[in-house]
């Protein structure tokens, strides 16, 4: 379906743009849109969307090249010249959700913000970016998965395949960048729709805490499919990192929204307001405090 692309969008004599700047630099705007609308329903000032973006993007980026370079330690100690080209694509998404919490904690603490309420802010913004950006692996003809016969399977060219695949017999590759891609937009609905639907109900932190539980979960699930996974005592790193993520995420949730404890009252004949046990020895049949 789709076919071998070419890395470079535009090329104006040694000047080059590629396609894959381009990808992160439309999710970066498009976040920016969304979580600009998110602020402005909070009634909050949208101008600290792009101060929490200057900083961010920058930390974010650092701290994905730095993951990627650590998983792949093994080339970038004989090629160090290499660490810093990031335009040819190698990024390590936890990496960059890590700087980007810097960014984050530094920029809140320094205008005295909510840091839960503007991670909320930026939850869905973060996803729909996630999900544009990927697509700039497709042009690197990276995140790719195993060999199949599938209709919506992407070509690879011999230059980009990984050892052990570079028979002629392997003609196509799952698309994993397309699967987080689309896993990606659907989280990105869902939490709209809890947005829309629960936004009153939801205390600061909550849609922050559902991003860290759709996103692992599809990651957890992709990793599994990669050829080039860093692995850690036979599992990827980055389902160690998902799982440890999402089960954190689930418990802080469900602690949240546990049931609270409502103790009943009684006023007594002066009037005043004291605590009616509601059960047990201490309370008649029909509810009323013993005297």
């Amino acid at each position: 379906m789709l076919p071998i692309p070419n890395e470079i969008a535009i090329a104006i004599g040694p000047l080059q743009v590629r396609w894959y700047s381009l990808m992160i630099l439309l999710g970066i705007l498009v976040g920016q849109w969304v979580s600009s609308r998110l602020a402005r329903e909070r009634r909050e000032n949208t101008d600290h969307v792009v101060g929490i973006l200057v900083l961010a993007v920058p930390l974010g980026l650092i701290g994905a090249r730095l993951y990627h370079v650590v998983s792949a330690w093994n080339f970038y100690a004989q090629y160090p010249e290499l660490i810093p080209a990031i335009w040819r694509g190698g990024i390590g998404i936890y990496g960059g959700i890590a700087g980007a919490l810097v960014a984050f904690v530094i920029y809140c603490r320094w205008q005295k913000l909510s840091l839960l309420r503007w991670m909320d802010i930026a939850a869905p913004g973060l996803l729909i970016g996630q999900a544009i950006g990927r697509w700039g692996n497709y042009f690197n003809q990276e995140l790719y998965g195993p060999p199949t016969d599938l209709p919506w399977g992407i070509p690879i060219d011999k230059a980009h395949r990984l050892p052990g695949y570079e028979s002629e017999s392997y003609k196509l590759f799952h698309p994993l960048f397309l699967y987080e891609s689309l896993f990606n937009v659907v989280g990105f609905f869902i939490l709209m729709w809890v947005n829309r639907r629960f936004g009153k109900k939801l205390a600061n932190g909550d849609m922050a805490l559902l991003y860290m539980v759709w996103y692992p979960l599809g990651r957890f699930w992709l990793e599994g499919l990669r050829l080039d996974s860093w692995m850690i005592f036979g599992i990827a790193t980055a389902q160690w990192v998902s799982g440890l993520v999402m089960l954190t995420a689930v418990i802080l949730l469900l602690y949240r929204k546990r049931p609270k404890q409502t103790e009943a009252v009684a006023v007594t004949a002066e009037g005043q307001t004291v605590a009616a046990p509601t059960s047990g020895a201490d309370a008649k049949p029909d509810g009323e405090p013993k005297t």
